[in-house]
């Protein structure tokens, strides 16, 4: 039995977290719960799994929830380290977007627990320090990212000396052939096969999430930025490819959905069965390919430079990002205006170098505040 933290249990992957682990309860098991604000949901999930403890982040509704729950319930930020420090579980699955869990992951890793990693801003922002903790901590990061699962499953137990390309694979999000001028938010979060967040949803349509992708990738396997490629592909079947030096490649693939990953990050090095819906390549029939276009969508490049600027660069690249995002969905950004404004908020910045974690915090506020006043 392992025992599961989920923080983000009340988003889209945490929710299918939860899926995974009823389907093996035999096997998995809920010791700690963390939401942001839905305290109505994580109350549901709590009277359902009865962790030892849960954590809400936001003040009120922590109030309410530890008004009709007999959980013990921690409130604030500070109690996602908290649980994090503590012996009761193995598996810390981190979905809450932002980063809000970053002092957790470090927390977990430095105690030499498996990370089953679902937020792309930790790594992006904070990557070297990530990384760090885990080599000081022994501890493991399993990717739930389904590219980034895909090239664990694709790169396991090999010599990464014999690795020549990590190749990522993008969807090419619901403009791929179309035009995006003046696209609102309901046309945008028409995601051709993905099943995904709002956020995450809109990431895709710029290929922003392709960029952090790549930023992901390098931190995650010790590939540098020539090393990683993207290549669209609309069927969203082959999940990512490894080309080894001597020609070969190996993909991965299978049915879009993500809670195989999911599962492949819990049950890890154990394979579960029935988690999706088996791939049946003759009712595909064929699969294509073709290059990003870098122009039409420019978040992908602007994602490639900040990884080779490295510093404060992609902290702020994902920071503005994600406000950016916001207001569009929001409706007070065009989405057109998203990258221009990220590359802005990068421009303007004070770059250092060799940033602290402070410094990073710092290059995030001021990557909020700069979009916020622009738009």
């Amino acid at each position: 039995m392992k025992n599961i933290a989920v923080l983000g249990s009340t988003g889209t992957i945490g929710k299918m977290t939860l899926d995974v682990i009823r389907a093996y309860d035999k096997r998995l098991n809920v010791t700690a719960l963390a939401a942001n604000k839905n305290f109505e949901l994580l109350g549901e999930q709590i009277q359902q799994f009865l962790p030892d403890r849960a954590v809400l982040l936001n003040a009120e509704s922590c109030t309410k929830l530890k008004q009709v729950s007999e959980t013990e319930i921690i409130c604030g930020p500070s109690g996602l380290a908290e649980l994090a420090s503590s012996s009761s579980f193995d598996i810390l699955v981190v979905a809450m977007t932002g980063t809000v869990a970053l002092d957790a992951v470090l927390s977990a890793l430095h105690g030499g627990k498996r990370v089953a990693l679902a937020t792309k801003e930790i790594l992006v922002g904070f990557g070297q320090f990530v990384t760090e903790a885990l080599r000081e901590g022994n501890g493991e990061i399993l990717p739930v990212d389904s590219e980034h699962n895909a090239l664990h499953q694709c790169l396991e137990g090999r010599d990464f000396k014999t690795v020549k390309r990590l190749i990522l694979t993008a969807s090419g999000g619901p403009f791929l052939d179309k035009d995006y001028r003046g696209a609102a938010p309901s046309d945008v979060l028409a995601h051709p096969t993905w099943n995904m967040g709002s956020r995450i949803t809109v990431d895709s349509a710029t290929l922003m999430n392709k960029g952090f992708e790549v930023i992901e990738a390098h931190f995650l396997f010790g590939a540098s930025p020539d090393m990683i490629d993207v290549v669209v592909h609309p069927h969203s079947v082959i999940h990512s490819l490894v080309e080894f030096k001597d020609a070969s490649v190996l993909a991965q693939l299978a049915f879009p959905d993500m809670r195989l990953p999911i599962a492949y990050a819990l049950l890890y090095p154990e394979r579960g069965t029935d988690v999706v819906q088996n791939l049946d390549l003759t009712k595909i029939g064929s699969l294509e390919f073709s290059r990003p276009d870098f122009e039409r969508f420019p978040c992908l490049r602007l994602a490639y430079q900040t990884l080779r600027k490295g510093g404060t660069a992609p902290a702020v690249l994902q920071a503005a990002d994600y406000e950016a995002v916001g207001q569009f969905l929001s409706g007070k950004l065009s989405f057109e205006r998203i990258g221009e404004m990220v590359a802005s908020a990068i421009e303007a910045h004070s770059f250092i170098s060799k940033p602290t974690i402070p410094q990073i915090r710092e290059a995030e506020r001021f990557a909020y505040e700069f979009i916020k006043q622009g738009v």
